[in-house]
Order: structure tokens, then sequence, then C-alpha cells
């Protein structure tokens, strides 16, 4: 049996300065990776995986796949943890969906990941778009599975139902973090608010994802605590990793996880009754997403 360091201990806290040996990634190297550049330059398109410094931009580009981002790559949103660039949004284009689509065909992407910024100042949020999306590229590429990944509505329920209705096999919104530090780290989010989301989208039959990020100064109660709102709420697939400080202006890590940490949030996840778990220091959103989409509902 692992004896695992308790949460905040100072035998679990690393300088941010000093990374972790598990957390060292490849360089983007490749053909491959040349390849997927050369085609999102071209159709002009906004990827999650740079504007959200991913850390494993290299292993799936080079794997001949990407996350997209539609809705520009400016947000309305101004999260500490995140990337993105956060402002007033002047790109709105409506040939948007038939370049993603396209783009998807020429890349020959057996699974796609779709996700945007936020768009609050959109009366649909960009539902349309969204839609549009996703039809567009069934239409081209009926056999790319796809996953969006969609912001938070802001109780715009029309405009979520919208978002999820144009044939998607997973459906994911992120909670980010535990409830306790949700106005910290996404302070014009709401705990309750993402939750419903996810609670919606699940009793719409929808394979119900949602993302979490460990390191921010939650404890082991907390994560508990989200892992059961997340089981009662419908949600199929979790995904947790660690959170990675983008730059100096950004709220800083709290913690480096271990692994084997990792491996028994993974465990009690499952126990909890969240059906997939995907689990550990490099985990984000949309990494090894194809494996999501056989996911049995509930």
């Amino acid at each position: 049996m692992i004896e695992l360091p308790v949460i905040g201990s100072e035998e679990n806290k690393v300088k941010r300065t000093r990374k972790p040996d598990w957390l060292r990634v490849k360089l983007p190297v490749g053909k491959e990776y040349a390849d997927v550049r050369k085609l999102v330059d071209q159709h002009k398109l906004h990827t999650i995986c740079e504007s959200g410094n991913c850390p494993n931009m290299g292993e799936c580009w080079g794997a001949g796949t990407a996350t997209f981002m539609i809705l520009g790559n400016i947000c309305t949103r101004g999260c500490s943890f995140c990337a993105v660039a956060t402002g007033r949004p002047t790109e709105y284009d409506e040939d948007e969906p038939r370049r993603v689509a396209d783009a998807i065909q020429k890349m020959k992407v057996k699974h796609a990941v779709i996700t945007s910024v936020n768009r609050d100042e959109l009366k649909d949020r960009g539902a349309e778009i969204w839609y549009q999306t996703v039809v567009q590229t069934k239409q081209i590429s009926p056999s790319t599975t796809i996953e969006t990944l969609i912001p938070d509505v802001r109780n715009n329920w029309d405009a979520l139902y919208r978002m999820i209705e144009g044939g998607q096999e997973v459906v994911s919104h992120n909670m980010e973090t535990v409830k306790e530090l949700c106005r910290k780290v996404k302070p014009q989010g709401k705990y309750e608010r993402s939750l419903e989301e996810l609670r919606r989208i699940s009793e719409a039959g929808k394979r119900t994802k949602t993302g979490v990020m460990l390191g921010l100064g939650e404890t082991e109660d907390q994560v508990f605590r989200i892992m059961d709102d997340l089981a009662e709420a419908g949600v199929h697939i979790l995904t947790l990793g660690q959170y990675l400080q983008p730059t100096k202006m950004h709220i800083e890590v709290a913690e480096f996880i271990h692994p084997d940490r990792f491996e028994f949030y993974k465990e009690e996840g499952l126990k909890r009754g969240i059906t997939y778990v995907e689990s550990g220091p490099l985990v984000r959103s949309s990494y090894h997403a194809e494996r999501h989409v056989n996911v049995p509902l509930k």
C-alpha cells in the first residue's frame, strides 16, 4: 500500500521554479506536427492547444490531432488560471463552421474536439456557430466522432440546447476547480451554475464530461465533495490534471500533486459513481479524448 503525503503538507509542496520530473514534456517536432500546424495556419483557425499553452501539444499534434477553438481567440472572461487573451471580441465569422469542417476533413481526423472562448456579449452565446460547426463537420466527415467542450452559458438554457443538438458524441463543460476556490479561480463563473449546466446536458441524454484542475490549494475532502456533486449530476467522464501557471500574471501553483495521488483520486472517483476517470499530472480536458466516445451512458 502506497503512503501518500498529506495534501498541503511541506513534504508535498514544490517551488514553482522546480517542476518535478513527472511534469517534463517533449518539445513538438516531426512531420505530422508540421503538417497540422500548416493546415491550422492555412485555414486561419485557432486552437486551444496554442492559446492555452497545453503541455501535450507536441504529442497530440504529432499524432495528427488538434483541439479547435471557435468564435475567435479573445475571451470575455478573465479567469485567473487561463492563458487565453481577455478583452472585447471583434471576430464573428459565419463561415467559420465550414472552414473548421474542411480542415478536419483534410487532416483526416478520426476524433475532433471543438471548444470556444466565452462570448457573453452574444445573445445566443455563439450557439448557432456551435451547432453549424458540428453539423457541417458531420456532413463532410460522417465517420469523425466529435466532442464539444462548451462554455458557461450563464443560465441561457435555450443556447445550451442548441449547442448540444448537432450530433456530437460527447459534450463537455469544465468545472475547473472545487466549490471553495471557484471565486478565486474563475471570478465570473459560479460553481452551482456550471453544475446545473452539466446536469442539463446529462438529462438531455448526452455523454457528459467535465475537467478539474488540482494543485490550486484544494483539500482532499473538497475533491471528494466535487466528485460526489458530479456523480449526482449524472456526469459520465471526469478528467483530473495538474494546474500549471501559464505566466507570472496568473494564479500561482499551490502544490504539485504526485502521480500516486492522481491514481488515488481516480479510484475514488470511480467508487463515487463516475463511469470513467482520466487522472494524471499532464491530463487535460481533451487529452486522450478519443477514449471517451464509447463510455456507456447511465
